[in-house]
């Protein structure tokens, strides 16, 4: 018994018009083959919606991987420790023992025994000597003759900078003492050549109770060592004040052979490496108490004068 054909058929509503459509099995074929290839074309645009995502977040990731690492660096470059030159001298030469004999000879003849120390806080960076010499001639009166010799030495620091800079700041200092003097006349000053790294003589006349003093206050910068030397002389008693060209000699030659000691007593070896470490306070702000061109105008003592 055969169905009717309309009974083959299926029936669908249409939703717009309300209207029932009668789909054949040939159109519904079609229909279905349509519908599958829709989930196809879905997965497609899936995966490269995906695939374009993926490819934007790689870059993305390897931008702030770049700035990661530049941020990195520049912190390492801020924060590095600062580096100075080290010290090239790392001593001082005992100071009483800064000159020979021979030359204590000449610029001090009664008095090379003498030699005085003065008070230092650390032997290694600073320290001073004095010598003095009275010359009886009896009745045609006396020499007098006063020296001094100071050493000091300075560590390279990583706040307040190298050894050189800082010995070059005080051997400024030390030459305008010297050229400061009250009651100082004719003051005079030239560089010194073959010594040091920067050398200076200052010379000037002062008159005191006890005669007219010559003075001449040598200074001298070797790397991290600054020597300053104090020579003066007097004629006492009615004796002849001595030249300056003399005791101008006589100072030159001298403070050469106390900077020739500084560098014997290190072996003339210079440190060359850089570094980083504060020095130590008493190195690092050396000062000497007095500045020995500020006293260098020595007097006889009590018991020398009264010998003439």
């Amino acid at each position: 018994m055969h169905r009717p054909a309309q009974r083959d058929q299926r029936e669908l509503r249409d939703d717009q018009f309300g209207r029932t459509a009668t789909v054949t099995p040939k159109r519904l074929h079609r229909a279905l083959a349509a519908l599958a290839a829709v989930p196809v074309l879905l997965l497609v645009g899936v995966g490269c919606s995906s695939d374009s995502g993926s490819d934007s977040g790689s870059a993305g990731s390897a931008d702030n991987a770049a700035k990661d690492t530049d941020t990195t660096g520049a912190g390492e470059t801020v924060s590095a420790s600062p580096t100075v030159q080290a010290a090239a001298y790392q001593k001082i030469p005992e100071p009483c023992a800064a000159l020979t004999t021979k030359t204590l000879k000449e610029l001090v003849p009664k008095g090379v025994k003498s030699g005085k120390e003065g008070s230092s806080n650390d032997t290694s960076t600073r320290g001073s000597c004095s010598w003095t010499s009275l010359t009886n001639n009896g009745v045609k009166g006396s020499q007098f003759r006063w020296l001094n010799v100071s050493l000091l030495r300075f560590e390279s620091n990583a706040t307040r900078g190298s050894g050189d800079e800082l010995a070059q700041a005080y051997y400024e200092t030390q030459v305008d003492d010297a050229q400061s003097v009250s009651g100082a006349k004719n003051v005079s000053s030239e560089p010194v050549a073959g010594t040091g790294d920067d050398a200076t003589s200052v010379r000037y006349d002062l008159k005191k109770k006890e005669g007219a003093f010559r003075q001449q206050t040598v200074v001298v910068r070797v790397e991290n060592v600054v020597v300053t030397l104090d020579y003066n002389g007097a004629g006492l008693a009615g004796e002849k004040t001595p030249s300056a060209e003399s005791l101008s000699k006589a100072a030159v030659k001298a403070v050469k052979e106390a900077v020739a000691k500084v560098s014997s007593t290190n072996g003339d070896a210079a440190t060359s490496a850089p570094s980083n470490s504060p020095s130590s306070p008493a190195s690092s702000s050396a000062k000497p108490s007095a500045s020995p061109s500020k006293s260098a105008s020595a007097s006889p003592s009590s018991s020398a004068t009264k010998k003439n």
